[in-house]
């Protein structure tokens, strides 16, 4: 068999390994369950298996003759999310309020379908290392396998991920040199006035009208201190404070995010929110606790890794295929922690026009299965076309 008649015999079992994921969904540091069943087919595959990395990852390693060829790394994320699933799919989430809302169960199978692959195969000389990693949904588990030892335990020269975009056309790639995907920070904010009747505003002072103002001057920050040809985002997204009509409440609590690609646009938002804080405190009387934190770092590829995705990609799904200019968005990742660490590239593929409501972090969100063989294929001549070309 060539190798397209490879990847289309196993899509029965591909298939049938996404769905299994599915229906068993794992939030952040919990994918126990997932993590077993990812290191049972990679030692079944006769790769070298490595768990509990940052309480949950899975990593295997195949080897394939003695060069002494630097390793390559790729890597999927194995966590679901909070998200109550909807539908009716025969395989639907079996854990009640968790679902695979984002896609990682097909990441997951399509890695595992290149791994198998690549161990049946013998026209590659190298290591692979297949990265399995938990918790990239807000808690940052790309950073905690890093410093749990990730890269000096499997020593890579490039490391690779690929996430799939419901947005884009099936099997149409994208990607860009440079950033590609935001940083992540999020803000909590305590506003203490002092309550009262809301027939009487002028014996109390009022955290309500304090955090509108704040909410407010909050997005002069975009709009007067950063250069508009830089991209960045101040959501405030919750506002919680109040309990009736008739009643100015004691306290309100803002929370949000800010998005942005370079450290300068970071540390001046952060500055100039502590600053607008301070002054909304001392001019109406009201005192404000802020924390303020830096969760995920910018994805930013780099250019020979970008290069040799876009060989890949191109090779997989042919040139016209292959967006190499996507715009970056602001959307975060914490693949970002491993390309802090490594060179390397983050591409996207699509996954189709979704169905309604089947957008990412949906609650009738459902992988695309057609994809899977993409994916494999993908993965596959990557570790290929990369080896080929080391020294």
């Amino acid at each position: 068999m060539n190798t397209n008649q490879k990847i289309k015999a196993l899509i029965p079992e591909l298939t049938d390994w996404r769905h299994k994921l599915h229906a068993w969904p794992e939030t952040a540091f919990e994918e126990v369950r997932t993590a077993e069943f990812v290191a049972q087919k990679l030692a079944s595959f006769g790769l070298k298996v490595e768990t509990g990395i940052a309480g949950t990852g899975v990593v295997g390693t195949l080897e394939r003759g003695s060069s002494g060829k630097p390793a390559i790394g790729l890597r999927a994320d194995m966590d679901a999310l909070d998200i109550q699933e909807e539908g009716d799919l025969p395989y639907r989430s079996e854990n009640p309020g968790k679902m695979h809302a984002c896609g990682h169960d097909g990441h997951t199978t399509m890695l595992l379908g290149a791994a198998r692959l690549l161990s049946e195969s013998d026209d590659f000389n190298g290591t692979v290392h297949f990265i399995f990693q938990p918790a990239e949904e807000n808690e940052g588990g790309g950073g905690a396998m890093v410093r749990d030892g990730l890269f000096k335990r499997f020593p890579v020269k490039a490391v690779f991920g690929l996430h799939n975009f419901p947005i884009l056309p099936l099997g149409v790639f994208a990607i860009c040199d440079g950033p590609m995907m935001a940083a992540f920070d999020i803000f909590d904010i305590h506003l203490k006035g002092t309550g009262g009747h809301a027939a009487m505003p002028q014996l109390g002072r009022d955290p309500i009208v304090a955090a509108a103002h704040l909410i407010n001057q909050f997005q002069s920050i975009v709009s007067r201190n950063l250069d508009p040809v830089q991209a960045s985002v101040i959501s405030v997204t919750q506002i919680h404070g109040g309990t009736t009509y008739n009643i100015i409440p004691d306290d309100v609590v803002l929370t949000g995010t800010t998005r942005h690609f370079q450290a300068h646009i970071q540390d001046t938002i952060q500055t100039r929110m502590g600053e607008i804080i301070d002054g909304v405190s001392k001019s109406m009387g009201v005192k404000i606790d802020f924390s303020y934190e830096r969760r995920y770092p910018a994805v930013v590829n780099s250019s020979d890794e970008t290069r040799a995705a876009i060989e890949a990609a191109k090779q997989t799904a042919g040139p016209d295929k292959v967006m190499t200019n996507m715009p970056p968005v602001m959307g975060s990742e914490d693949f970002a922690f491993m390309l802090q660490e490594k060179p390397g590239a983050y591409i996207a593929v699509g996954a189709g026009e979704p169905k309604a409501g089947g957008m990412l972090h949906q609650s009738r969100y459902d992988f695309n299965d057609a994809l899977l063989p993409v994916g494999v294929a993908y993965w596959q001549t990557l570790v290929k076309n990369w080896q080929s070309a080391q020294r």
